[in-house]
């Protein structure tokens, strides 16, 4: 079985590109890297609710690994005392969690960037570590991690023929995509900004290259 994860920027257009230069292997063998943003909107929600990250579950990135992505934690469970509590009521800040939150994951990597005048190679490094244990072993029980994988087929109304970050499960090695999950109006919009940024990232790309 040949597995490719795609880490290079801009990651999910280069992964849709090495998939269509790759015909003989199946689409779903491709992926890209948005656990790097998950890490960090786990530790985001971590450190304003005063726990460790692994308190932390259900966090999801989706779209784009850009400044359009979206970090969503309306499905996210804080685990406080023993007790999984929604995120939204532990934090008791909406704003910060519809505003500074959301920026502060999007422009993580450029404020590493201009803090260390170098990128982020270490964060990055656990991050594929991190995606490649968990498509060997699995995600936990009732737990889901973000990857950038084929929208073909989605219920969410994402476009087909994107490489777009959703919240996935992993069983016998092989992704799934978590269907029946709310989709409130904030979150709609966000989502389909970032899907927007994606379809112009690959009808330009797809134009340049003729695959």
């Amino acid at each position: 079985m040949c597995l490719v994860l795609v880490v290079g920027n801009p990651a999910n257009t280069n992964c849709l590109i090495a998939a269509k230069s790759a015909p003989s292997i199946p689409k779903e063998n491709f992926s890209c890297l948005t656990r790097l943003d998950h890490n960090r909107a786990r530790s985001q929600v971590a450190i304003r609710c005063g726990v460790p990250a692994t308190h932390v579950r259900n966090v999801i990135i989706w779209g784009n690994h850009s400044s359009t992505q979206y970090p969503d934690v309306h499905h996210c469970l804080v685990n406080m005392s023993g007790s999984d509590l929604a995120c939204f009521d532990v934090v008791k800040d909406d704003a910060w969690l519809k505003g500074d939150f959301i920026t502060t994951v999007q422009q993580r990597g450029a404020a590493v960037i201009k803090a260390r005048k170098l990128s982020s190679a270490m964060s990055a490094a656990k991050a594929i570590c991190d995606h490649m244990r968990d498509i060997w072993s699995g995600t936990p029980e009732g737990e889901f991690t973000s990857m950038g994988v084929f929208s073909s087929g989605n219920s969410y109304g994402v476009p087909d023929d994107l490489i777009y970050s959703f919240p996935v499960q992993i069983k016998d090695k092989t992704w799934k995509i978590v269907e029946g999950l709310a989709i409130n109006d904030f979150s709609r919009t966000k989502m389909d900004a970032t899907a927007a940024e994606l379809i112009e990232e690959r009808d330009t790309a797809v134009a340049f290259l003729g695959v």
